[in-house]
């Protein structure tokens, strides 16, 4: 069993949780409380000198970034001949590159808008939810061709843009307005193992200031 330093509203930390369901791993589940200054405790500053979650320990190992993890636990624990994770390096590059989009323009810009009004009671930005709009915008031109982000099968890449987009809608993100998206969205609410963890998760954001 692996230790799993998390918050339940943290969409990294859930899409952990929703690929460790896949791969039929067992996480030893530690809630950090983030908002009580848990993350800057000496034995986890010791354990993470980044102080942040989602943080993974596999023995010797500690990860502390959700999509390095998604990654390890398909490689290390998958079966042989998962579509988690394919050993395929054309189809991993695809997934790689949309992990890549929700770590780097997805998730920054969804924090970007909403973690000012969660967190600080600040007023919405207009620039800022157009910013994560258009990366909702590019979403929906990937999902235009296949019936996942990175092709025709559910994939760790799938996992991890659920997760953030799940914390979107729980606070008040349409996606009506994005067909592609909303179709895929429905597919996953009603298919990816974890869902419901996903989902409650979620609505755990929403008392978190």
């Amino acid at each position: 069993m692996l230790d799993f330093y998390y918050l339940p509203g943290s969409a990294p930390c859930r899409a952990v949780q929703m690929v460790a369901q896949a791969v039929d791993v067992q996480l030893n589940l530690q809630y950090l409380d983030l908002m009580a200054g848990a993350h800057r405790s000496a034995n986890f500053t010791k354990l993470n000198p980044q102080q942040t979650i989602p943080t993974l320990v596999d023995g010797s190992l500690v990860l502390c970034e959700s999509r390095a993890a998604l990654i390890y636990l398909c490689e290390r624990y998958a079966k042989e001949g998962n579509d988690w994770y394919p050993q395929d390096i054309i189809q991993r590059a695809t997934i790689n590159q949309r992990l890549f989009f929700d770590a780097c323009v997805l998730y920054p810009r969804f924090t970007d808008y909403y973690h000012p009004q969660v967190f600080g009671n600040a007023a919405p930005d207009a620039k800022k939810r157009a910013a994560f709009e258009r990366s909702v915008e590019l979403l929906d031109l990937f999902l235009m061709e296949h019936e996942f982000v990175a092709g025709s099968k559910m994939n760790i890449a799938d996992i991890s843009i659920f997760a953030t987009l799940t914390t979107a809608c729980v606070l008040g993100f349409d996606l009506n307005r994005y067909a592609n998206v909303d179709r895929w969205y429905l597919t996953m609410m009603g298919s990816c193992p974890g869902a419901q963890v996903n989902v409650t998760g979620a609505k755990e954001f929403l008392k978190y200031k």
